[in-house]
């Protein structure tokens, strides 16, 4: 006991010992990332100068172009808007969007009851499905142009938009199911079991339930998909030959070849196909954002 107790006078004799003060404190106020902010900044520029040339270069005249600024604009006209509008635009507009709201949202019908499907079964039916899914994923289109090919022209659809849709639809599904399941993965059973017991089946649970669930990442295929099929070259290319069938990616390249060296109207025509794009990002970006970090989030 006496040893105990002259320990504990001794403890209580010694000064206490200093806190260590945070490192921030110490070293003072923290200083700014002045390389990131430099690279940040250089990064942006070297991705919004060619946006911004292609925009000011559409507003030139044609006379003017070789002569003028090339990041400046003296006398704005719109008269390569007007001529690319004159040359069926407007019809390549709506082929693109014919041909993309008829596959993006088959695609996502089917793509969407088929994860419900594998993801609420425990069959090894619907196991070898996914696979087959997923297998999907590894067959790069440029492989598969020829037999496509072929079984349009033996179902008599070549030179029709829905020699388009089809392969289109096909190629949507293998990673919608991809990132549906992902999403779908992540729904509580416990919310399924209590719709159960009230007496819903399976169909009620799929569009009451799991769609509304899933919203950001029904959203984010949605979007991938129809940027893919909005810009596709390909099937355009080899599946259609009128020139009242053509799409905007291929009337782009028409159009290069048409107005030859009047390159303002070129990218007058290259600012009308892309703004649609834009739009669509700008309404949908934070569902895309949700759904991308839903997705794969396991």
């Amino acid at each position: 006991m006496t040893k105990t107790v002259e320990v504990k006078r001794r403890q209580e004799q010694l000064p206490d010992a200093p806190s260590p003060k945070p490192a921030r404190i110490i070293r003072g106020r923290r200083l700014p990332n002045l390389p990131g902010s430099v690279g940040a900044w250089l990064w942006l520029a070297v991705i919004i100068l060619p946006i911004y040339y292609v925009i000011i270069t559409s507003f030139k005249p044609r006379a003017g172009f070789f002569r003028t600024n090339p990041l400046w604009v003296p006398d704005p006209t719109l008269e390569n808007y007007a001529l690319v509008l004159q040359n069926d635009f407007l019809r390549y507009f709506a082929n693109s969007l014919i041909v993309t709201v008829g596959s993006v949202i088959p695609a996502l019908l089917v793509s969407f009851m088929a994860t419900y499907a594998i993801v609420r079964g425990r069959t090894k039916f619907l196991g070898m499905t996914n696979k087959l899914f997923l297998l999907g994923l590894a067959i790069p289109l440029h492989a598969t142009i020829i037999p496509i090919y072929y079984m349009v022209g033996k179902m008599q659809l070549y030179d029709t938009l829905l020699a388009l849709i089809l392969p289109s639809i096909a190629f949507a599904i293998p990673i919608s199911v991809l990132i549906l399941a992902s999403s779908m993965r992540n729904v509580p059973n416990e919310l399924f079991d209590s719709m159960r017991l009230d007496g819903c089946s399976d169909w009620t649970m799929m569009w009451r339930l799991a769609l509304p669930m899933t919203r950001p990442a029904v959203v984010t295929v949605g979007i991938y998909n129809a940027l893919q099929v909005w810009n596709g070259f390909l099937f355009p290319l080899v599946l259609t030959q009128s020139p009242e069938l053509r799409v905007l990616p291929l009337s782009l390249w028409a159009y290069q070849g048409q107005f030859g060296s009047n390159i303002p109207a070129v990218l007058a025509a290259v600012v009308l196909a892309t703004l649609p794009l834009v739009v669509l990002y700008v309404v949908a970006r934070r569902q895309l954002v949700g759904g991308l970090a839903a997705g794969f989030s396991k």
